[in-house]
Formats: C-alpha cells, structure tokens, sequence
C-alpha cells in the first residue's frame, strides 16, 4: 500500500481540496484512494444527514474526529464526524462547505492494482461504488 500524506490550510474546502489533490494523483495513473487518517479543526461543516436531500450547515468552530471513504474518479464519497466546544458530536455524508479552521491532517491509502468508480444501483436508486481489480 502507497499513502499519501496531506495538509490543508486555513480557508480549505475539506472535500474540494481532498478531491483536487485525488486529481492530482490520477495524473500519476491512480485510480483508487481511501481516506485512513483524518484530524483537524474546521469553522464551518456542511454534513447530510441519513435520509435528508441537503446538508445542514453548522457554522462554529469544531474539532474534526473522524473522516472516512472513497476517492475515485467519479469523485469522493465521504462521512465525518466533528465536535463543538461542549462535546457535542454530529456526523454525515460530509459535503463542500466544510471550512478548515486551522489545519486538516489527512492520510491517503492510494491503492494500486484497483479502479474505483460510481455507477448508478437499480437496487438502491444510488450510485454506488464499482470497484474493480485491474488486471497487472
């Protein structure tokens, strides 16, 4: 397995920074990426909530606690979860808008041999992941 170690700045969109550096990386022929490591602090999280159509906006200063998912050429698909002052925890399907308080540290697993993609389930009504093994 090959990482890939990245740091975002005051001001970063979490999920647009993280979906330009996966740009990045395709550029170097990677096809498939998994977030294993993510903390830091953010201003604002833009998180969707399971089952609602939109993201809800909480815009006070919050500790990033956890961040996982998939990178893929179709995009990310992410979830989060952050705290407030008081401990108080909300998580989701993190979409843009997440603001970088102070410093995002996220660590990539950068999967060689795999292509993700997304592609719509007639079972779901989703687009899900298709991950495929290509061949060596």
């Amino acid at each position: 397995m090959q990482t890939h170690v990245l740091r975002m700045k005051p001001g970063d969109d979490l999920r647009g920074a993280l979906e330009a550096a996966f740009r990045e990386l395709q550029a170097d022929g990677v096809e498939a990426a998994c977030v294993v490591s993510a903390v830091g602090s953010l201003s604002c999280s833009v998180l969707r909530y399971a089952d609602q159509p939109s993201g809800t906006k909480w815009a006070v200063q919050l500790e990033l606690l956890t961040l996982s998912g998939t990178l893929s050429r179709d995009g990310a698909h992410l979830h989060a979860s952050v705290a407030d002052g008081q401990g108080t925890v909300r998580g989701g399907h993190m979409m843009r808008g997440c603001t970088v308080r102070t410093t995002a540290e996220v660590v990539l697993a950068l999967l060689p041999g795999w292509q993700f993609g997304r592609a719509p389930d007639a079972a779901t009504g989703f687009m899900e992941l298709v991950a495929v093994r290509r061949p060596d």
